[in-house]
């Protein structure tokens, strides 16, 4: 019985000996590279597998991003509401019923001379085909030339026909993602809207309870600017609409309060919208004269070089405290990133850096 007890104590011994030995300093510990690789593995892994997820929902964040920034664009009229005594609902509400007036009053305004066109058109189509075997006409003249006819019916009789048919699929498919997207930003806009408070707060958890106020002034001032921004380039967009009006009106090109309207929602679009608005413009102005189109076309480049260097840069600085020159780079960089949503929110993401930089990294690196 001694000598089991012996020979038990001896392997204990024996063991701690070696724990010993292994925990010392300066003892190499024995590791096998299975548990590493296996570890970098799976991590690489997990991470394509995020990646490759991210960029398959990139459309639906992208969209989650446009209306998280509508909402906080929002966010000073809804906070000016509520100051006059109504509830955030309320005020919401109130809100939604605003931009749902304007909506309508800009369909009011362009739905009447569209059908009239429409009609017009429609109308003019059997005196069109009429032309068409009427070879003293100019339109038969280009027929008995091209034979515009042959070469229609040869195209949807044709192997092509499954192409045109395809064309006209993918373009109602292309109309349908559009009204989805609207469908989806408008409804996730109204529940950022109504909840922002309750996002915010959520979100100030995440912070250490002694750097909560600073980071709560922050994003207050980063919701500001944002607000300003967006009504600075309202403001810009209503003064390019109001421009074009004058100008058609006093030119007599048809359908000026339209065409103003079209020109104010594509300014919104940053980089290319005003160079859109004025091309289609322009080419209106064709119904007048070729001299009237191309003053139009003219006005238009003094105008963009205005509202570019002039107006816009001078509205931004003014109502987000950026310099001009960020302001021109933020929305090239971000409408490279993300297109039109990136061009979008660069500016408010650029305000947000600067006030990180001011607040947290400048003074660290001010004290060392």
């Amino acid at each position: 019985m001694s000598d089991t007890r012996t020979s038990t104590r001896a392997r204990r011994a024996t063991v701690r000996a070696g724990i010993a030995a292994v925990t010392e300093p300066g003892v190499p510990v024995r590791r096998t590279w299975f548990p590493i690789g296996f570890g970098l593995a799976l991590g690489a892994l997990l991470a394509y597998l995020l990646v490759h997820s991210l960029l398959r929902i990139g459309g639906l964040l992208t969209l989650v991003l446009l209306a998280l920034f509508l909402a906080i664009s929002l966010e000073p009229l809804v906070t000016w509401l509520i100051r006059r005594g109504l509830p955030r609902a309320w005020a919401v509400a109130v809100l939604v019923l605003t931009v749902l007036a304007a909506l309508a009053w800009v369909l009011a305004l362009v739905i009447p001379p569209l059908s009239a066109e429409a009609n017009e058109l429609a109308g003019a189509v059997p005196g069109w085909l009429q032309q068409l075997h009427d070879h003293q006409s100019a339109l038969g003249r280009l027929e008995d030339r091209y034979h515009l006819v042959d070469r229609a019916e040869h195209e949807l009789n044709g192997g092509n026909a499954a192409t045109v048919l395809n064309g006209v699929l993918d373009a109602g498919q292309l109309v349908l993602d559009a009204l989805t997207a609207i469908a989806v930003v408008t409804t996730l806009t109204l529940y950022f809207l109504a909840g922002l408070p309750t996002i915010k707060a959520y979100g100030y958890r995440f912070v250490p309870a002694s750097r909560r106020p600073r980071v709560e002034a922050l994003v207050e001032e980063v919701v500001a600017r944002t607000g300003r921004f967006m009504f600075a380039n309202l403001a810009t967009s209503a003064v390019a609409g109001l421009a074009t009006f004058l100008w058609l009106e006093g030119w007599g090109v048809p359908y000026p309060a339209v065409l103003g309207v079209f020109v104010a929602l594509m300014d919104l679009v940053p980089v290319v919208g005003s160079t859109i608005g004025g091309v289609v413009v322009s080419l209106v102005a064709l119904v007048v004269s070729f001299p009237v189109a191309l003053g139009t076309a003219a006005f238009y480049v003094f105008f963009r070089l205005a509202e570019d260097y002039l107006i816009m840069p001078r509205a931004m600085k003014y109502a987000v405290a950026v310099h001009p020159v960020v302001t021109v780079l933020a929305v090239l960089v971000g409408g490279a990133l993300l297109g039109i949503v990136g061009a979008l929110v660069a500016v408010p993401v650029a305000v947000a850096v600067g006030l990180v930089l001011d607040e947290v990294v400048f003074p660290r690196l001010q004290q060392r």
